[in-house]
């Protein structure tokens, strides 16, 4: 057995009208490192924590003062914490947080970080909402230039996701033809809104390409927007889609679970969808679709 100790973070954020952006980060730090230490106590070999961690979903709104959580990656103060959190704990870590890369351009980043605390790379969110009730991204953020990489961790190969993206299977795909053995979405995202979907598509990726999903959640009401509960239960589910581990819906948590990567080559023998797919005919797949219909 190839066993991989994965933790996901959720947490609430406090109330944003009370604090600066600076402040707000101090708040979110604090609340974190008790709980990324727990992780290290655990054996936790490869933690995620959740979407743009350091702060609250400042989306809500269409605010220019938010540009100010943005931070430089990997030099920012931040992931250089990170880094040395990391390295105490021999833990590989993705990092999300909002990535400054110059003035007036910023993106919806995680960092991925090995278990020596070396920088591995970033992904950059590539699918950027902007729909109600409160998701008004496309004023903060760039959509993400670098494609679906993969990261060779000391522990695994993993790949990342970001929120909104997991409503598009084709990423999903290629980060499992790039040799994902488990793929971490970050998100943050609401009641009424999602939850319908919250097991079913991230499952689905899982089933589709034969790995592992480690999927987290905000948990609450965030101040003083109020728009939508986040509703925690952040999970891990395996290649057949099965769930192993899955947080409360409304408090602060680290959960853990046992990740057997041997499942994986067991899954994708008995279905080979890789295998079986057809690229020669999904051309179309990279227009838009035709409106008058299939012909022949």
């Amino acid at each position: 057995m190839r066993i991989v100790k994965s933790g996901l973070i959720q947490a609430s954020a406090p109330d944003a009208s009370k604090h600066t952006p600076a402040q707000l980060r101090e708040l979110m730090i604090a609340k974190h490192l008790p709980l990324i230490d727990e992780a290290g106590k655990l054996g936790v070999q490869i933690l995620c924590l959740q979407e743009i961690f350091t702060g609250p979903y400042f989306c809500a709104e269409q605010d220019p003062k938010w540009y100010a959580m943005a931070e430089r990656i990997p030099d920012g103060p931040t992931i250089r914490l990170m880094q040395e959190r990391a390295k105490r704990h021999k833990m590989a870590m993705v990092v999300p947080i909002y990535e400054e890369e110059m003035t007036g351009v910023y993106y919806n980043t995680a960092a991925v970080l090995d278990a020596d605390g070396s920088y591995l790379g970033k992904y950059r969110k590539t699918h950027i909402p902007h729909c109600k009730p409160a998701f008004w991204e496309k004023f903060y953020f760039t959509p993400g230039d670098l494609g679906f990489p993969v990261f060779d961790t000391k522990y695994a190969r993993i790949g990342v996701y970001i929120c909104y993206d997991r409503h598009f299977p084709e990423g999903a795909r290629a980060l499992g033809l790039a040799g994902a053995e488990i793929v971490f979405i970050p998100s943050a995202t609401t009641a009424g809104h999602s939850e319908y979907l919250w097991k079913l598509e991230q499952a689905a990726h899982a089933v589709a390409n034969g790995y592992f999903v480690g999927t987290n959640n905000r948990v609450g009401l965030e101040a003083p927007w109020n728009f939508g509960e986040f509703y925690g239960t952040s999970y891990f589910c395996d290649p057949r889609g099965k769930i192993l581990k899955e947080a409360s819906r409304d408090k602060d948590e680290l959960v853990v679970a046992d990740l057997d990567l041997e499942l994986i080559e067991q899954v994708r023998v008995q279905w080979q969808f890789f295998r079986d797919r057809r690229p020669d005919l999904y051309a179309p797949l990279l227009g838009m679709p035709r409106r008058d219909g299939p012909r022949g």
